[in-house]
């Protein structure tokens, strides 16, 4: 084999280049090193029939659905919960803060420790968890004990979407592996079309609790149904700490980590407070609040397939996201004072947050080609972070101020997104900073 020593001189011009394509390589071979541990990889089960395997895909799919409508169920039902246990909308807020704090810490330690489980007993566990967290929340006789039930959510979270983001490809043939992939993509704005919506209509007519209670007979049913679907799934790569580090040392994984701290942190220290807003400023009914949210669940459907047909140009999928979601925040607490003025401008939030999720993962994914699970592991880790911090900050200022101030800064947060789309935060930038 050929030594480095003997390969020819470089130009001096191309000497930046040269020496980051030297540690990007050293890098992918420790990765590979690392990630491939003894592990061989499982042929994808495209023996089984087409509609076994389709039922599998559905089956994952309708998990992430039932995960991303408890996660952000609270947000239809922030005020009634607050007010059974008499405490504030920013206390109530941390049902949001909790989920995303223990599903970043879960992602990675979950992928790490079960580097060797059948994904998919690994996905039944995680079910398993959904059913408990939701019954425990449904009973809690005071508000720590559906504090508890959220650490439970968060785990699930973890641990779940690390996995299925990327087992399209092993539940179908490759030729079908992007279609499956969208329709288990699909399961999150469909959280917040029907899941959220649904699940405030439910609340608000027979009490948050049943609610919940709905929630964990929905988990029980996809826990069976991903019992019986999913073939075994054994794992194809053992994960390590190190894989992830070196994954997180790459400038393309950086900038992608920006971008999704900017976004992230605008749309849910808004989003998690929107209802207050809706009844405080709108001054609209709970009945009225939940045909909202689902306008803006269908406006984020369409901003999903809007977002997944510039995959191709990232940049500009965000640039553009991020542009619509600061125009609505900036613009809610003036024209959304009237009814009429709420929901088109909800409409136009939905529009922008709605590819975000899919633009995101394509951009880790992209970053890391030779790495997927890495990747998610990522994502998954970064946006739930985000998600937690943002919830956090957005229930600090809407105790000390009001919900028109948390959207005022949620939409100037956004635009800081556009710092990275329109290239004044680079790939170079970026590289000087590390």
């Amino acid at each position: 084999m050929p030594s480095v020593r003997r390969l020819p001189r470089r130009a001096p011009g191309i000497g930046v280049f040269a020496a980051e394509t030297r540690r990007n390589s050293a890098a992918r071979i420790a990765e590979l090193e690392h990630m491939s541990i003894a592990l061989a990889p499982s042929p994808t089960p495209i023996t089984r029939p087409p509609l076994i395997r389709w039922l599998a895909v559905v089956a994952v799919m309708l998990g992430i659905f039932s995960i991303v409508t408890t996660e952000i169920l609270p947000i239809g039902l922030l005020t009634s919960i607050g007010s059974d246990f008499t405490i504030s909308d920013g206390m109530a807020g941390l049902m949001m803060t909790l989920p995303g704090l223990l599903a970043a810490i879960a992602a990675p330690l979950v992928t790490v420790a079960a580097a060797r489980v059948d994904r998919r007993l690994l996905l039944c566990g995680c079910t398993l968890l959904l059913v408990i967290a939701n019954v425990v929340a449904a009973t809690a006789p005071e508000f720590w004990v559906v504090l508890a039930s959220r650490v439970l959510i968060g785990i699930t979270v973890g641990g779940y979407w690390s996995i299925a983001a990327g087992l399209a490809g092993r539940l179908v043939p490759p030729e079908s592996a992007n279609r499956a992939t969208a329709v288990i993509f699909s399961s999150v704005p469909l959280g917040s079309v029907l899941g959220v919506p649904a699940g405030t209509f439910i609340g608000h007519l027979a009490g948050w609790r049943t609610a919940f209670v709905v929630l964990a007979v929905l988990s029980a049913v996809v826990l069976a149904l991903l019992a019986s679907a999913l073939p075994s799934l054994p794992a194809e790569q053992a994960m390590s700490v190190t894989s992830l580090r070196i994954g997180l040392g790459g400038t393309a994984v950086r900038i992608a980590l920006l971008a999704t701290f900017f976004v992230v942190l605008a749309q849910f220290g808004t989003y998690t407070y929107v209802t207050p807003f809706l009844e405080q400023v709108t001054d609209v009914s709970a009945g009225t609040i939940t045909v909202l949210l689902l306008i803006y669940g269908v406006a984020g459907i369409a901003g999903n397939f809007l977002g997944g047909t510039l995959l191709g140009r990232p940049r500009t999928a965000l640039g553009c996201a991020a542009t619509a979601m600061a125009a609505a925040m900036l613009s809610l607490p003036l024209l959304g004072r009237w009814e009429l003025g709420a929901v088109a401008l909800l409409i136009v939030w939905g529009i922008g947050y709605g590819g975000i999720p899919v633009v995101l993962q394509t951009w880790f994914a992209d970053a890391l080609p030779d790495a997927p699970e890495v990747a998610s592991v990522l994502f998954t880790a970064s946006f739930q972070a985000t998600f937690c911090a943002g919830a956090l900050v957005g229930g600090v200022l809407v105790d000390r101020t009001s919900p028109s101030t948390v959207l005022l800064c949620g939409g100037a947060t956004a635009l800081l997104v556009l710092l990275i789309t329109s290239g004044v935060i680079d790939a170079r930038r970026v590289r000087r900073a590390g």
